[in-house]
């Protein structure tokens, strides 16, 4: 079976990663399709890449004109690979084969009447041949002339939209141009807003860290001091306020994150959309300075048969603004959520500034509480003092009185034992005797009394220590109290910068 030869031409894209061959089948059987693989054109050069276009190619005419004088019977044109045919020479080839000769002589007779009739022919041929002759040349002058004018006008035409192209591409460039600065301001702003934001959480740990210190340094109060006031109250919700800020203010961070994504996403679709509007202008604008005397140019074979746009103008200019209103779209959003942002942050600062002044509100008024409580404390305090003083003398009092009663009782005693020593009738029960009975009975009861009086002197006494004891601890309980609230509460919170916090 004979060979066959087969024949593509081809077009390759400017990056050949990717992209499926565009061929044309010219003459033989289907070919499987390669991808990112040049193929070899019918005569490529050694010294240049293949580039998969099929080169034509202009052949001179010999040098030999083409006239009514003889040519090389043997001329053999440049590239050809077979031999040219041969005549037979009916001088020559007599020598060679006379039989054929003869023969060849014989049958090449014709008449005189043949011979006027082919000179008629010819002349006549000749004539219509100038004829023909000259209306050709008439007409390939006029076509000439025709094709030069099409060609000459299809330049400019085509050089004048290749400038309109140029202009739109360059209108549109400006104004992604504008677009991305825009974009890259407010993203700069946008990460300007997530840094504030940052700051202000971070600000906000110094009032979270010295109203949770405060809540521990008052658990460190002692019995009754332990008391669920209005300052432990304002304190539990501030920290509660404080955080719930943190929460908003991180919420408000995630949006920020998701916006600034969206802002570089934007901004990357600008910035390849204006490269490939750059490199389309530079394109066509040498494209337009192009002309017949400009190097480089070439033959490219099918190329107006191969075609890669991908939409038509109206898309691309629907496309271009379609980018422009995404980036304009997502500056309006970037620029809300800042605005909201300066909202949240103000209404925060207000918040936990109005939370910090309840607190020390509350804490001096707690303080100032603390010290009246205090000052009457030691009042009564001094006056259970003076109260156990007094209760103490008389307990002395009582018992000297008891113990000179003591004396007096031996004496009764003693003159009534000496009274018993009377012998016979002188142990009359006289009224020296009742009386001497009389005054020991009077002594008793009044010791008796006074031992009444000692132990309820003494049991006051005791209630008075005691009474003394829980205002004492309550007093230490008090001290500590306002040395908590007044000089490490009030204190810690006076002395922290709450104003550079806050404002913002």
């Amino acid at each position: 079976m004979e060979p066959s030869s087969v024949m593509y031409t081809q077009l390759q894209p400017w990056s050949t990663v990717g992209a499926s061959p565009c061929m044309e089948k010219v003459a033989g059987s289907s070919v499987p399709a390669r991808v990112g693989e040049l193929y070899r054109t019918p005569r490529p050069h050694p010294w240049r890449p293949t580039l998969g276009y099929e080169t034509v190619q202009l052949r001179p005419l010999h040098h030999q004109p083409v006239t009514d004088q003889l040519m090389d019977p043997c001329y053999t044109p440049q590239g050809m690979s077979t031999e040219p045919m041969t005549f037979p020479n009916l001088v020559t080839g007599f020598a060679r084969n006379p039989g054929h000769a003869a023969r060849a002589s014989l049958y090449t007779r014709y008449t005189p009447c043949d011979w006027s009739q082919n000179q008629i022919r010819l002349k006549n041929d000749a004539r219509a041949n100038c004829n023909q002759s000259d209306k050709l040349r008439s007409s390939m002058v006029k076509l000439m002339r025709e094709a030069d004018d099409l060609i000459t006008n299809g330049q400019k035409n085509a050089g004048r939209e290749l400038g309109k192209r140029i202009t739109d591409v360059s209108f549109w460039e400006r104004e992604l141009a504008m677009e991305l600065e825009r974009v890259i301001i407010e993203n700069s702003q946008m990460q300007e807003c997530k840094r504030r934001l940052q700051k202000c959480i971070q600000d906000l740990e110094g009032p979270l860290h010295i109203a949770q210190e405060c809540l521990y340094y008052r658990e460190a109060r002692q019995e009754m001091e332990l008391v669920h006031d209005a300052p432990e109250q304002s304190l539990l919700r501030e920290v509660e306020i404080i955080r719930n800020c943190m929460k908003k203010l991180n919420k408000f961070i995630s949006k920020c994150d998701n916006q600034l994504t969206n802002g570089r996403a934007v901004q990357n679709e600008l910035e390849l959309d204006i490269a490939n509007k750059n490199s389309a202008l530079g394109i066509d604008t040498m494209c337009q300075q192009l002309n017949n005397f400009s190097k480089g140019l070439q033959y490219f074979g099918g190329i107006e048969k191969y075609n890669n746009c991908v939409i038509d103008e109206q898309t691309w200019v629907e496309a271009c603004d379609a980018i422009v209103k995404r980036a304009q779209e997502n500056r309006a959003a970037s620029q809300q959520l800042r605005a909201d942002v300066e909202i949240a942050i103000n209404a925060v600062g207000q918040e936990v500034w109005d939370a910090w002044s309840e607190t020390n509100n509350a804490l001096s008024r707690r303080v100032t509480e603390i010290f009246e409580a205090k000052q009457s404390i030691q009042s009564h305090l001094q006056d259970v003092q003076n109260d156990i003083f007094g209760i103490e003398k008389n307990i002395e009092l009582i018992q000297k009185a008891i113990t000179d009663k003591s004396a007096a009782l031996k004496v009764a005693h003693t003159r009534l034992e000496a009274r018993c020593h009377r012998v016979n009738l002188e142990r009359c029960c006289d009224s020296v005797n009742g009386i001497i009975i009389k005054e020991i009975e009077t002594i008793n009861m009044l010791v008796h009394e006074l031992h009444s009086r000692l132990q309820e002197c003494e049991a006051q006494h005791q209630e008075l220590l005691r009474t003394r004891a829980a205002l004492e601890s309550d007093l230490k309980g008090k001290v500590d109290a306002l040395f908590v609230d007044k000089e490490k509460c009030l204190g810690m919170r006076r002395s922290y910068p709450i104003l550079d916090t806050v404002k913002y």
